[in-house]
C-alpha cells in the first residue's frame, strides 16, 4: 500500500499536475450562465481539495464566459462555447494535496457533459521526462 504523500511533502515541492480538458455535449443556457459557472467551478475545486483565493469572470457578447480560480496551488480556467456546447477546461495544482483530474470530473457532472477528454501533464519533481538539458538515459 503506498504512503498518502500529501501529509509528508515539503513546503515549496517543486511538483505539479496540469489538467487540460474539453467537455462536449453541454446545454448551451448553462455554458452562457456566468454565475452559474462560477459556482461550479469553485464548488468542483474545493470538492477536490484546492484552495480557492479568487474567482473572476467575463461574459462575452453575444455569448461565451469565460472564468478565472486563483487557487493557493496555483491557477484553474473555463473557457465555454456556447454556441456548439463545448467548454475547455485547464487546471494546474502544485504540490500533492489537490486533486486536479477529480476538479474536472466534478464540474464535468455539475455541467451535465455527455463526453469528456482529459489529459494530465505531471510537471516538475513528478513528470517522466528528462528537464530541458539533461541527458536523456
Amino acid at each position: 500500500m503506498s504512503e498518502l504523500p500529501c501529509e509528508t511533502d515539503p513546503v515549496g515541492l517543486f511538483a505539479g499536475q496540469h489538467v487540460l480538458a474539453e467537455l462536449e455535449g453541454v446545454s448551451p443556457e448553462l455554458l452562457d450562465d456566468e454565475r452559474f459557472l462560477r459556482h461550479a467551478l469553485g464548488e468542483a475545486l474545493t470538492q477536490a481539495d484546492a484552495t480557492v483565493l479568487e474567482v473572476v469572470s467575463k461574459q462575452f457578447d453575444p455569448q461565451g464566459v469565460t472564468v478565472l480560480a486563483l487557487l493557493s496551488e496555483s491557477h484553474a480556467s473555463i473557457h465555454t462555447y456556447p454556441e456548439v456546447g463545448k467548454v475547455f477546461v485547464d487546471v494546474f495544482t502544485c504540490g500533492t494535496r489537490a486533486k486536479p483530474e477529480l476538479a474536472v470530473r466534478l464540474l464535468s457532472e455539475a455541467l451535465g457533459a455527455e463526453h469528456a477528454r482529459m489529459d494530465t501533464v505531471r510537471r516538475g519533481a513528478n513528470r517522466v521526462p528528462a528537464l530541458v538539458g539533461e541527458e536523456k538515459s
